[in-house]
């Protein structure tokens, strides 16, 4: 009897499940407080506006289309469907093919970003769309959020009607369908990544047709485009369909949380996010008039005093100001999740693994450009697989497996195994080369074998695999590690 009462103790959990959670809240920490407020600050700072308003679009078209798909969730299963499934199924499949149709034509156009330079309607503040420079709005990512949106519709609906048919309401754990969706994402991930590290894309198409090198290369990223989309689509599809499960038999304690997260925290950001976005310009232009202690200069630096606020852009002041801003708004929210993990825990993994999902896809939305979308597609996939594996342990994540202290060897497997994830990660993240961002870690060029065709009178860049090499020793010697620590059944 006391044996019993003993492994009911809510408060235990193995090392091994502890490890995902510890691995999850540390890439949650990495994105909010190291990635993000960087990227904000060097959009920010940057000579232009361009690419701030392009990142500001795109944070609030990704916070908006997550709150539709919990929208629709909530409608769907809270506690029935409010709207016939069918209905919804229908709507997404109009989004869908709306989606996919404006992101093919956006992409082979010259509308990837509106407005285009030699348009014009009725242009004021040195704009040529109302007061936004050219470039200002990616169609692109508008296409994808929508196609993401259309596809979470029919995806959820089609789990509704299938509920109304089967009264079982358990949680079917880890299923075939799930596994395989997430087995063949990671394994197009690993095949493109040995891919890409051997031969780059643009000297592939010039030892393919060097006289039409340009066309053969469109062609060649259409294809690898198309199959890291479905590595990313599996890999999505794998998360909703564990996130279905893992609410599906506690939904009077999940509902609530995820409407919450959804209304109160993607909603009303990606409200401020766009309106932020459309005033942008007129906003500058008046900061620049502030005449008090000289706060316009402070705020604003301007390249030509003729062409105000067109030639303008934040200091790096203002830049720092908001990026302490959003570094400590995002350290506040992960101590407030370490403070209520007692009181409410369904709040806590609910918003947590919804939001490495939102974090994968605004890395895609945030870099669709011909240059980045190949690397932001590997990335997003990365980060959905991360949410399926924490959404998978966060089943019974307090579920005693065994009662062997952690002793030595033990301390090392949990030590070394963090301390390899660790490294790992560097190497992965090391693959964005993105100019306007932050330098890699470890370095990485594309093409061993092939190398990038070089540019008139210059030598050919060599391809460096460091980050790759790093990645696949350090990844194999962390799952080795991982292994033996879920086979001993440590407790903590």
């Amino acid at each position: 009897m006391q044996q019993a009462q003993q492994r009911e103790n809510p408060d235990r959990i193995s090392w091994a499940r502890a490890m995902v959670f510890g691995v999850g809240f540390f890439f949650i920490a990495a994105i909010l407080i190291g990635q993000l407020p960087g990227y904000i600050y060097n959009a920010m700072t940057a000579a232009s506006l361009q690419s701030f308003e392009q990142g500001m679009s795109a944070l609030a078209i990704v916070c908006l289309a997550g709150f539709a798909v919990i929208q629709v969730i909530v409608l769907l299963f809270d506690p029935k469907p409010v709207v016939p499934p069918a209905i919804i199924s229908g709507l997404g499949a109009i989004l869908a093919i709306g989606g996919t149709a404006l992101t093919i034509w956006a992409s082979y156009t010259a509308y990837h970003y509106v407005p285009v330079p030699n348009g014009y309607w009725n242009p004021i503040l040195g704009g040529t769309v109302l007061w936004f420079q050219p470039y200002t709005l990616d169609l692109v990512m508008v296409g994808l959020a929508v196609l993401f949106v259309g596809m979470a519709m029919i995806f959820y609906s089609v789990l509704a009607i299938g509920e109304q048919r089967n009264p079982d309401r358990s949680d079917r754990g880890t299923t075939p369908a799930i596994r395989g969706m997430l087995i063949a994402s990671i394994m197009l991930l690993i095949i493109f990544m040995v891919a890409y590290t051997a031969v780059n894309d643009n000297g592939l198409a010039y030892k393919i047709d060097s006289a039409n090198a340009a066309q053969v290369q469109l062609i060649i990223d259409t294809v690898i485009n198309g199959i890291l989309g479905l590595a990313f689509f599996l890999a999505l599809g794998s998360f909703a369909l564990r996130l279905h499960y893992l609410m599906r038999p506690v939904r009077k304690r999940t509902m609530a949380p995820l409407y919450a997260f959804g209304a109160l925290g993607l909603a009303q950001l990606g409200a401020i996010l766009l309106v932020l976005w459309f005033v942008m310009f007129p906003l500058v232009a008046w900061i620049h008039s502030w005449t008090f202690i000289g706060l316009g200069n402070y705020f604003i630096i301007c390249s030509k005093k003729s062409l105000i606020p067109a030639s303008c852009s934040f200091s790096a002041q203002t830049g720092y100001i908001i990026d302490t801003v959003v570094t400590g708004t995002s350290f506040l929210a992960l101590l407030a999740a370490i403070v209520i993990w007692k009181t409410n825990r369904n709040l806590v993994i609910i918003s947590s693994v919804v939001l490495t999902a939102v974090l994968g896809l605004a890395t895609l939305l945030a870099h669709t450009g011909p240059s980045e979308v190949i690397i932001a597609l590997l990335l997003s996939a990365a980060m959905a697989i991360l949410a399926t594996i924490w959404t998978s342990v966060a089943r019974r994540e307090f579920a005693v497996v065994g009662e062997n202290n952690l002793g030595c060897m033990g301390m090392w497997l949990v030590v070394g195994t963090c301390l390899l994830v660790y490294l790992a990660s560097f190497a992965f993240f090391s693959l964005s080369v993105w100019s306007n961002e932050s330098a890699p870690n470890i370095p990485f060029i594309s093409g061993t074998i092939i190398p990038a065709h070089p540019s008139p009178n210059q030598p050919p860049t060599l391809g460096m695999a460091d980050a790759i090499v790093m990645l696949f020793i350090l990844g194999i010697l962390a799952a080795i590690q991982f292994y033996f620590l879920m086979r001993n059944r440590y407790k903590v």
